[in-house]
């Protein structure tokens, strides 16, 4: 439900979402998408701000980059902000990190209470308590799109990433193995082969780069990689 304060003209000018406080003098957290879907004179501002690096999800992934450095917890950043780093340039709403069980565990015990919140209890994912931004975790081991076993998991990111600008990415081979295998199975993932297909165009991917991709998503990656020759 969208508070009647989120829609303030005032506030499009800032990329920090509001903090509101309750009846109770309980302080709440405004969701970042919450604030997308109720002002979207603000979305729009926000959306050319995250095109020139500058909207609140790229100063959320600063920010829990130079934390988990500072803790020397190994990490890769994934999902759309890795794509955004690899050449496709599209918006999304919050920060996907790759991490171990281990890694995931210490995260919690450092950063919990700390600017960083769990959405609720037990959860594995945060939200930062000053942009609204959420930050959502994926361990090694685990298993992308349907979650049930495959070819394809998630790796420890110490071995899989490469540093830019600080922050360290994930490279992009396992991004389009775990990509292609979310897409292949997850419903409702179909965006992740949409993603493939445009990494594929950005970055002209050669069809032989399906040989050096596992063989679980190698035909997938070739029709994929066919389709955006016929465009």
């Amino acid at each position: 439900m969208c508070s009647s304060s989120i829609g303030n003209p005032v506030a499009i000018k800032a990329s920090i979402p509001e903090i509101q406080t309750d009846e109770t003098g309980t302080t709440e957290i405004v969701e970042y998408e919450e604030r997308l879907n109720c002002d979207p004179r603000w979305a729009l501002a926000e959306g050319s701000r995250h095109f020139d690096e500058k909207s609140a999800v790229f100063q959320a992934l600063h920010k829990i980059a130079r934390r988990l450095n500072e803790l020397q917890i190994p990490y890769a950043i994934v999902g759309g902000m890795a794509l955004f780093r690899h050449g496709v340039r599209r918006f999304t709403d919050d920060v996907d990190l790759l991490v171990t069980p281990e890694s995931l565990e210490r995260i919690h015990r450092e950063l919990d209470g700390l600017g960083y919140l769990p959405p609720h209890a037990g959860s594995k994912q945060l939200r930062d308590t000053e942009l609204g931004v959420r930050i959502e975790f994926l361990k090694t081991g685990e298993f992308p799109g349907d979650g049930k076993p495959k070819p394809v998991s998630f790796p420890d990111p110490s071995g899989v990433s490469f540093e830019s600008d600080g922050i360290r990415y994930i490279n992009l081979l396992p991004l389009i193995e775990l990509k292609l295998a979310s897409g292949m199975t997850g419903r409702g993932r179909l965006k992740d082969l949409a993603d493939v297909q445009e990494l594929i165009k950005a970055l002209d991917l050669p069809k032989n780069f399906a040989e050096s991709l596992n063989s679980y998503v190698r035909d997938k990656f070739t029709e994929l990689w066919t389709d955006a020759e016929s465009e």
